[in-house]
């Protein structure tokens, strides 16, 4: 991230004081208007036609279901995070979306917005909750399954491939620094979630950490640290879901050498559901004899 910083000219003193320099530069925000935030949409939106092209090229099974990009309502904003998505129904009859926060546009700069839409879109949550729902012959369960260390392991992984494997942050040195930031982030976030709940850290030390690792802005810091002092132990899933899903695309490939095909492994993750990571583990070492 401070090369990122270097090569962009941005100098300042501690590396959260250059990450705000970056975060508060008007010329990376939309306006906090109505034309601002339908700007915004129109911005993920396009990006998402980027992704869904080149889809295929790493992934066997795409989503019928659409995606819709729409505001978190106003009513929910305040205790609302940057993002999140709602799987489509079962019936076909509401398609996925995606939630972006607007209450103030200036906590999503144009730079971060890439890396939530891979997050919350596609290829994260969109391909990962839509594609388990054309799973036959299984229970419903298995169709809805919420293994938060599976959904958002696949979600963060899915931050990584788009710039390991799909090429996304090519030539977008600030979009990279912006996956890079929510990689860091969620790595605070093991921190400040076993601090507050194991360690005995107050509310206030939890947000000083977490705005001092990050650059992040203090509305959008506090929203997050409320949401980890009811739900304990969510917020770990991340990373340690990604991690995990890491370490067994590694061995994958260490088994297959030049057999490994990366679609098909995907396919093997994705196409059996989510579940804990240890069946999941067993699943893709069975999978990879298989091959």
């Amino acid at each position: 991230m401070l090369d990122i910083l270097d090569s962009q000219g941005i100098a300042g003193g501690s590396f959260a004081e250059r990450v705000r320099i970056v975060m508060e530069d008007p010329a990376h925000q939309f306006p906090n208007t109505d034309e601002g935030r339908a700007d915004m949409i129109a911005y993920l939106e396009d990006f998402d036609r980027r992704v869904m092209a080149i889809a295929a090229d790493y992934f066997i099974t795409i989503p019928p279901q659409p995606l819709e990009i729409v505001r978190v309502p106003e009513y929910s904003q305040d205790s609302s995070p940057g993002g999140y998505y709602n799987g489509p129904a079962l019936d076909g009859s509401r398609p996925g979306r995606f939630y972006i926060n607007q209450k103030q546009t200036a906590d999503n700069p144009r730079w971060t917005l890439p890396t939530l839409m891979i997050h919350e879109g596609s290829p994260g949550h969109h391909f990962q909750i839509s594609t388990s729902q054309l799973i036959e012959g299984v229970p419903l369960l298995r169709r809805l399954s919420p293994f938060s260390a599976f959904s958002e392991g696949w979600a963060l992984y899915s931050e990584r491939i788009a710039k390991t494997d799909m090429g996304l942050y090519d030539n977008d040195p600030l979009g990279d620094l912006g996956r890079l930031q929510a990689e860091m982030f969620r790595a605070v976030r093991l921190v400040v979630d076993t601090g507050m709940h194991a360690k005995r850290w107050s509310r206030e030390q939890a947000i000083e950490y977490m705005i001092t690792k990050t650059g992040m802005t203090t509305e959008e810091v506090t929203r997050e640290i409320e949401r980890y002092v009811v739900w304990p132990g969510q917020a770990t899933a991340y990373k340690t879901g990604q991690l995990a899903l890491l370490a067994m695309r590694e061995e994958a490939e260490l088994k297959l050498g030049e057999r490994f095909d990366l679609r098909e492994f995907h396919e093997a993750v994705l196409m059996n559901g989510a579940m804990p990571l240890d069946i999941l583990k067993d699943n893709l070492s069975s999978w990879a004899a298989s091959q």
